[in-house]
């Protein structure tokens, strides 16, 4: 039997830990407006950039982010070996439509606010398993097209609740590998993963409760 890769009942450790080679990150004006602004690589100043509905849009602003990262390693994309990713969005439909334009093989995921490091997680574990030498890992999310899926359409000018978020017009990208990296290296070393816990929060307009608990516990 090979040794175990496994620390206890919900961590995987990675014997040979990959790099993040690159990252790349796309928002909404909204964002770039905010105290972390210029770290961005691209702000859109019109939230539809320039396509003719927001679900459009963001599927345009997953693919550009791995784009994006991909030209930052300098790896064009017929060598990129898989994608994984996802939105929260029905079917994961940017990530798809996305992925079809990338033309890599793709592991759609949806995990909600965590789909990113689910991405991560997964990704280290096939590259550490030998079965990639490399991986991009990205989501998206868009205000607008996440007001239509889970609460009202903008165009219905419905009042919104005190305690509603904003959802982030924004998606970024990471490219995980064993290759020189133009940036400080950062390696995935170790994964936990979560348990499903009901904590009694029925307000689906407060996301805020139900993501305060999780945070507790990983700031503990």
């Amino acid at each position: 039997m090979p040794a175990s890769k496994r620390l206890g009942g919900q961590t995987l450790q990675f014997a040979n830990p990959p790099k993040i080679l690159a990252s790349a990150s796309i928002v909404g004006d909204v964002e770039g407006e905010g105290p972390l602004g210029q770290t961005f690589d691209i702000v859109l100043e019109d939230d539809l950039w320039g396509e003719d509905t927001w679900e459009k849009a963001e599927c345009k602003m997953f693919e550009q982010a791995v784009r994006v990262a991909l030209e930052k390693a300098r790896l064009p994309v017929e060598r990129l070996n898989m994608l994984l990713g996802g939105d929260l969005l029905n079917q994961t439909i940017s990530a798809n439509f996305a992925a079809r334009a990338l033309n890599v093989p793709f592991i759609g995921l949806y995990n909600a606010c965590s789909t990113i490091t689910e991405a991560l997680m997964l990704a280290s574990a096939l590259i550490d398993g030998g079965f990639a030498e490399n991986a991009a890992c990205a989501a998206s999310s868009h205000f607008s097209t996440a007001e239509r899926q889970y609460r009202h359409p903008l165009e219905l000018g419905a009042p919104r609740a005190p305690t509603s978020q904003r959802t982030v017009t924004g998606a970024g990208a990471f490219l995980l590998g064993y290759g020189e990296s133009d940036q400080p290296s950062v390696s995935i070393t170790m994964g936990t993963i979560g348990k499903v816990k009901d904590l009694g929060v029925t307000d689906s307009s407060n996301m805020g409760a139900a993501m305060a608990p999780a945070m507790a516990i990983i700031g503990a």
